[in-house]
């Protein structure tokens, strides 16, 4: 699947992911590369954005590379997902990257990496704001 066919995919089952404005950039055997465009939205008390963005990010993010990996597997579903904030990520783009660390027959273990900044001159450095680990159960029967 390319990125655009696996991000209509996602914006057709996860409504969500279009709420957010859910991007897939690039996608290959095993990954994603994915984005949100920042809005206020996001925005907690603090002036972060809010973990769950952060958590929709991620979650999309690892169905994203599933379904690189797979194909079109929508009964694909979250069975687990944890996560690491490691710093307050600033009002702007958060971006993703979500690999598929281990292909079972039932299960998906995933791995994602978010980060922030680097989007302008007084954030160029991209920053590691969370570490994500989770897993997708997947359909017993595949097409």
């Amino acid at each position: 699947m390319t990125a655009n066919e696996v991000e209509c995919l996602i914006r057709e089952g996860v409504p969500m992911a279009d709420d957010i404005g859910f991007k897939v950039d690039e996608v290959r055997d095993h990954f994603a590369r994915t984005r949100i465009t920042f809005t206020d939205r996001f925005v907690r008390p603090g002036g972060t954005i809010s973990g769950p963005v952060q958590m929709a990010l991620a979650d999309a993010s690892m169905y994203a590379a599933v379904l690189a990996s797979l194909g079109k597997v929508e009964m694909a579903v979250t069975s687990n997902l944890s996560i690491n904030f490691l710093q307050k990520p600033a009002p702007g783009d958060l971006r993703a990257e979500a690999v598929v660390l281990r292909l079972g027959r039932r299960l998906a273990f995933c791995e994602v990496r978010l980060f922030s900044g680097g989007g302008d001159e007084e954030n160029s450095e991209e920053q590691l704001v969370a570490h994500v680990t989770g897993s997708y159960a997947l359909p017993a029967k595949r097409d």
